[in-house]
């Protein structure tokens, strides 16, 4: 019993440390919406679009925590990236330099 609670309390932890850095961005960034991607063995990865179309991501150590993350953070939630949510990102030099590497081998 002491084991579970304990783990219990470790996620309780980590959802509050990612539904706090989720505010952080959205107060940076004038407000902010997100999707939660399962990404295997290490868990999720939380992608948010602030209203400004800036754009980070986070990841959690497993779907269920990250799903309570942004829902304690309150954001919009998507559940793709594409379509309408994906056009309010706003790509600058950097990211593009770094598109061109991919493509090219670098």
């Amino acid at each position: 019993m002491a084991d579970t609670q304990q783990v219990d309390q470790k996620a309780g932890r980590k959802v509050a440390r990612l539904a706090k850095e989720i505010d952080t961005f959205a107060k940076a960034h004038g407000g902010a919406e997100g999707q939660v991607a399962y990404i295997g063995e290490r868990g999720a990865r939380v992608v948010l679009v602030g209203a400004d179309g800036a754009w980070g991501d986070l990841v959690a150590p497993a779907y269920e925590i990250a799903e309570q993350a942004v829902a304690k953070s309150g954001i919009t939630v998507h559940e793709s990236f594409d379509g309408e949510f994906a056009a309010k990102v706003t790509t600058g030099p950097y990211e593009w330099k770094r598109m061109a590497g991919i493509q090219i081998g670098g």
